[in-house]
């Protein structure tokens, strides 16, 4: 499926903690994680578990660095 966004990662699903109403999901990117809160809906219609290769994709008009 064609998309608009540019930040598109590779990765594997390390996690997957599902809620009432949303999930939390954990993507490993070569040594980095990547985490996000989608609906538990989504989460099983994509039938998301871990060991599953998926695309982590990033649209955001705000990246924040704090050191």
């Amino acid at each position: 499926m064609p998309l608009s966004a540019r930040n598109q990662l590779r990765g594997k699903v390390k996690d997957v903690q599902i809620g009432n109403i949303m999930a939390h999901v954990v993507v490993e990117v070569g040594s980095n994680e990547i985490e996000s809160v989608i609906t538990r809906r989504s989460v099983e219609e994509l039938n998301l578990k871990p060991g599953d290769e998926v695309t982590v994709v990033i649209k955001s008009t705000e990246v924040m660095i704090q050191k």
